[in-house]
């Protein structure tokens, strides 16, 4: 994938980074997985508990048909197995915020089987290879509640708003070998997640987290001993968390210990990984099947239904940019995003061209956002006045230059480009008689440079187009004036 391959120098030579990650992903649904409770983010805690999460008795679970519907075309956007048959398992344990004391989860027949996630680490170079990383199974489960620790000096709060959304759990084959490869992975299953519509891949509000497995060997080796990392919430995190750990497991063993499989949780500010609990003593879960629900059986026509409204994914939009002529690069930079594809898409069926378009949109539009602190859904300009100005430009109207001032001034008023070229005088002219004038004016005012340039010093060229251009304000179209400077100066 890369020409050098990613390794860890230790003392006693090269070692190579195994690299898994589970991925717990909230499904998008007004309600919880097995009650109709709201899932909204930063509710007052307690206010979104219905008896079902509290685990008042008697209450029975009901699956939530979207959750479901969610998780099966969130497989299917993998080309992942979808098992017709599949069914919910207790896991339990006692936690405080867990009040069923259990949580329901698929640990024998996941809703979804192996699938697949191509990722790139170099959209620059038009030769660079991919590389496919392996989907193990996706299967859904309740959430947890939460403990917050800060509210009282002696006591600690619990919040069950949390209690019984759902998620997807994503667990990837361990095929990852670098935290560049960590984090395009990370990277790509939220791009896909927020083009299904079955995440928001909010990692800030904890909509999306990873847990980050991890072990060391040496190159063609058997796998190391793995420890798991959990709940990173950023693709930044994630892969400072690979390459800590990473060099901390080499210390280990070359110092003559042994890794110790076992929990960690990351430090940001410490930038350094630290031990939460041993797993040597695996917690025996005594998983059996739930028996208050029946297994899940999809039938053709369910099935059907989510395949049919799957939306253009990201690698198939992108191979479509690419064959309308859109660099490779710019095509990753459009499609990385589900709202700047959308933004693009809306800006082609306006009607402007794909490749002054995609130009325009990656370099002025982001470039005007970056400095506004906008995100492309809050752009002032929208894809219809962003097409009437491309059309300007390509109908000769408006000059390169005079297209960035229009825009400005689009970005701070919101008019229409039409409006503000005609408000404004900004009109590129073609008039060839107005610019010969102009061209015979700049000469007689430049002997010096005149008589050097017909001695041979071609150079100057550019010096007289400049002129010329100053002396229209900018104005002039630039191939005209070129067309008359050659015939003028001969």
């Amino acid at each position: 994938m890369t020409e050098h391959a990613y390794r860890i120098q230790g003392a006693t030579g090269e070692w190579e980074v195994v690299i898994g990650l589970e991925v717990h992903a909230q499904v998008t649904s007004d309600a919880k997985l097995f009650s109709g409770a709201a899932t909204t983010f930063g509710a007052e805690p307690n206010t979104q508990v219905s008896l079902v999460d509290a685990a008042m008795p008697g209450m029975l679970p009901v699956p939530n048909r979207e959750c479901i519907r969610q998780a099966v075309r969130t497989g299917m956007a993998i080309d992942a197995q979808i098992n017709k048959w599949s069914r919910f398992d207790r896991k339990n344990y006692f936690y405080a915020d867990l009040p069923q004391g259990y949580q329901i989860s698929q640990l024998y027949h996941p809703l979804v089987g192996e699938g697949a996630i191509e990722i790139s680490l170099d959209d620059k170079n038009p030769d660079a290879a991919g590389k496919t990383i392996g989907v193990e199974r996706i299967h859904v489960e309740q959430d947890a509640g939460k403990l917050m620790h800060d509210q009282h000096p002696t006591r600690s709060y619990v919040d069950l708003n949390r209690s019984g959304v759902a998620l997807m759990e994503i667990v990837s084959r361990p095929d990852m070998r670098s935290p560049a490869e960590a984090g395009a992975y990370l990277s790509k299953l939220r791009s896909i997640l927020r083009y299904v519509g079955s995440c928001d891949g909010n990692m800030d509000q904890g909509s999306m987290r990873a847990d980050v497995n991890v072990s060391v060997r040496k190159p063609g080796d058997e796998y190391g001993t793995r420890t798991e990392t959990k709940n990173v919430n950023s693709v930044r995190f994630v892969m400072a968390v690979v390459e800590q750990e990473a060099k901390r497991q080499v210390e280990v063993i070359e110092a003559g210990g042994k890794i110790v499989q076992e929990t960690r949780l990351y430090d940001p500010d410490r930038n350094e990984t630290r031990s939460m609990r041993s797993k040597e003593d695996a917690h025996d879960y005594r998983y059996f099947p739930d028996p208050d629900l029946l297994p899940l059986e999809l039938d053709d026509a369910f099935l059907d239904e989510c395949r049919a409204s799957l939306p253009e994914l990201p690698d198939s939009k992108r191979a479509r940019y690419e064959a309308a002529g859109i660099t490779r690069y710019n095509a990753a930079v459009l499609t990385a995003d589900v709202d700047t594809a959308r933004w693009f898409d809306a800006l082609l069926d306006a009607g402007a061209s794909a490749v002054p378009a995609a130009n325009w949109v990656t370099s002025e539009l982001f470039g005007a956002l970056n400095r506004l602190g906008k995100d492309i859904a809050a752009s002032p300009v929208s894809p219809a006045q962003a097409a009437e100005l491309l059309a300007l430009v390509a109908d000769g109207t408006l000059s390169g230059s005079l297209a960035k001032q229009v825009f400005e001034v689009m970005l701070e008023t919101g008019d229409a480009p039409a409006k503000i070229v005609e408000d404004r005088g900004l009109k590129q002219t073609s008039d060839t008689g107005a610019i010969e004038a102009v061209i015979a004016d700049v000469m007689a005012k430049n002997p010096n440079q005149l008589a050097q340039y017909r001695g041979g010093k071609e150079a100057l060229f550019g010096f007289f187009v400049g002129q010329t251009m100053k002396a229209m304000g900018g104005k002039a179209n630039p191939g005209v004036v070129n067309e008359l400077l050659k015939k003028a100066l001969g």
